[in-house]
């Protein structure tokens, strides 16, 4: 099951540190533009914490929504959060989704499809589960043009280090994190009606400590590219990407665009 996923997921509090609290502000124009739901049955897909379900739960009154992740710590983690009967949780893969042919409404994805190695089998899975007429969208980070926060990090790293240079690249070249991927992904599964945007939201830190902390959290490739780090080396780099983040200003806060890519479109009859 992990072998369909590049992310290190082990550690829900941690996660939300790194990355659920941006997850619930990107979630907001994610649903915006995927559109209402109603009553329906909706999947979301590479749920982790369970940002994405908990905002469509608290739009739509009526629907019931069941989230898969491959990470146990997570599938945990989100239903500790919640007690809403509509919702669901289970461990799954996304090359290989837990439920029958035509069992959903929707399908939702959120910052998932760029760790998933076989990308067009998750993509064709999300169609397998849909239902004739549904919709089924996803959305990842502009990685290599839209992430500013962390570019900081990995630009700085590279500089230092050859090891950063290369997660680096890798980074900024996942699957579907390019301009125009996540369209000809959908257009090659054969949905109708394809559009494609981008969505912003804004990163928030209070101060160097809080945008550093989440990078000692070991959840995903950067932090554990800094977790590995012998403790001269990471003081090193903490060192370089507090000069960044400080830009000759007084420590305190700090706010990053970052911007992802956004598709939707409909399952065929």
């Amino acid at each position: 099951m992990a072998a369909s996923s590049t992310f290190a997921a082990t550690d829900g509090d941690a996660y939300e540190l790194q990355m659920g609290r941006w997850s619930r502000r990107l979630a907001e124009p994610f649903l915006d533009f995927a559109g209402p739901v109603g009553a329906g049955e909706v999947l979301d897909l590479g749920c982790g914490t369970g940002s994405l379900t908990l905002a469509l739960a608290a739009r739509e009154p009526a629907c019931r929504i069941s989230g898969v992740d491959f990470s146990e710590a997570y599938v945990e983690h989100a239903r500790r959060r919640t007690l809403d009967p509509r919702l669901d949780f289970r461990v799954g893969d996304a090359c290989a989704i837990p439920f029958p042919a035509a069992s959903f409404d929707r399908v939702l994805s959120l910052l998932m499809l760029h760790f998933v190695p076989r990308a067009p089998e998750a993509v064709a899975e999300m169609r397998r589960v849909a239902r004739p007429g549904a919709v089924v969208a996803a959305t990842v980070w502009d990685a290599r043009g839209g992430f500013i926060a962390q570019r900081i990090l990995l630009d700085t790293a590279a500089v230092l280090d050859p090891k950063a240079d290369k997660l680096r690249a890798q980074s900024f070249t996942r699957p579907m994190s390019r301009p125009g991927e996540l369209g000809a992904a959908w257009r090659a599964a054969g949905f109708a009606d394809v559009a494609e945007t981008s969505l912003t939201i804004r990163m928030d830190y209070a101060d160097f400590d809080d945008f550093w902390a989440p990078y000692l959290g070991g959840q995903g490739p950067a932090a554990g590219y800094v977790g590995a780090l012998d403790g001269p080396s990471q003081a090193r780099l903490r060192d370089a990407v507090r000069r960044a983040y400080l830009d000759d200003d007084p420590d305190g806060p700090r706010s990053y665009a970052a911007t992802a890519w956004a598709v939707r479109g409909v399952a065929p009859g």
